[in-house]
């Protein structure tokens, strides 16, 4: 199952409206080709292996739009792509509106869904081993995890931070004005994510002008240290995919701002670590009732955080992550009132702080 290799973005503050003019769009040097009306596509991928409302709205990236009733619209490198889904219809479509070449689209956007990795067999497996998780999966088919790209989830995550999903979203947009535009789908513009060297050109002061607060540090303070990498931050990033999981984590803790919960998105994410669990008191939750209720009432420590994840690993395997990951969806609130809507109910957290929660839980 595993692949074979080694909203306008301007305004931040809710209070105040950030003096900075919108980041001038950089100009192209790649050719790309813009498609007049959209044409859709079948993808190689039925509703039971990716389902987009299970997907993308659940806190694994903040680039990505809602532009129709089942539809999700972003950039995935130079590639300007939407995804969607018709009601009572098992497949999924999709549309190229900005590329250097459609093909190359295509596979990009299979490589960032995971594509190769069978979510029916990893159900399958997960179902025989957590009777509760097959009772969930019957309901909640199609949430994958994401191949993003690694400096790309790894900013996403710095602005994730102690915050709320709007306020993220908006930091993650106005970082992404630095690149270059796109496009436009339904009223959203779409960017190319910033290179590092666009990244490096920001200051912590203009950051913390456009109301990043303390992450404004963490942000340049990433950047510079990737810069330093011999051989490029990207080409770093990307060798941590063929690290194991502890290594990988170690070494992303090491740049600024990145702490273990964090570390563990970003490895879950975007480098192959199938076996990341971000743990935070939502995921506690979650493992003190399922499966380790003899820590039920214990305060969470970083101690603890290891036996949580090992407690996840040793549950469901190597893809304990997208075990974790569909378990988590289940407690969001829009799931929990979809799940409550069947006539045999499943038992459920209670939870009361969940409507700012990414997939890496509250932040």
């Amino acid at each position: 199952m595993k692949r074979p290799r080694a909203t306008s973005p301007p305004s931040i503050s809710a209070t105040t409206k950030p003096p900075l003019s919108p980041p001038v769009t950089p100009i192209l040097k790649q050719k790309l080709h813009r498609t007049g009306a959209p044409k859709w596509f079948p993808l190689k991928l039925t509703h039971t292996e990716l389902t987009l409302p299970l997907t993308f709205p659940t806190g694994q990236t903040f680039r990505w739009k809602q532009t129709g009733v089942i539809q999700y619209s972003g950039t995935i490198g130079p590639h300007l792509v939407s995804l969607r889904q018709c009601p009572g219809d098992d497949t999924v479509s999709y549309c190229v509106h900005c590329s250097t070449s459609p093909k190359s689209a295509e596979l990009a956007l299979l490589d960032f869904l995971n594509a190769e990795i069978s979510l029916a067999e990893l159900w399958s497996d997960f179902s025989k081993k957590d009777p509760r998780f097959g009772e969930l999966a019957k309901h909640l088919r199609g949430a994958r995890v994401l191949r993003q790209d690694p400096l790309e989830c790894l900013i996403q995550f710095l602005c994730s931070s102690n915050n709320n999903i709007a306020r993220i979203t908006k930091m993650v947009d106005f970082v992404s004005c630095l690149g270059s535009h796109l496009g436009d789908v339904e009223g959203f513009e779409f960017h190319q994510f910033p290179s590092l060297d666009r990244l490096s050109k920001v200051s912590e002061a203009e950051l913390r002008k456009a109301g990043f607060g303390y992450r404004a540090k963490y942000i340049t303070g990433t950047v510079n240290a990737l810069q330093s990498k011999p051989g490029g931050g990207n080409e770093w990033l990307l060798s941590l995919r063929k690290l194991d999981l502890q290594e990988a984590v170690a070494a992303l803790c090491t740049l600024p701002g990145v702490g273990p919960k964090v570390a563990a998105c970003i490895a879950l994410f975007s480098l192959d670590q199938h076996s990341a669990i971000p743990v935070d008191t939502h995921v506690w939750k979650i493992a003190t009732n399922y499966l380790l209720p003899d820590l039920a009432g214990a305060k969470l420590t970083a101690k603890l955080h290891g036996r949580v994840a090992e407690a996840f690993v040793d549950k469901y395997g190597e893809y304990a992550g997208w075990a974790q990951t569909l378990l988590f969806i289940a407690e969001l609130p829009a799931q929990k009132t979809l799940l409550q809507s069947f006539s045999q109910p499943i038992k459920k957290l209670d939870t009361s702080a969940e409507d700012n929660e990414t997939s890496c839980g509250t932040i």
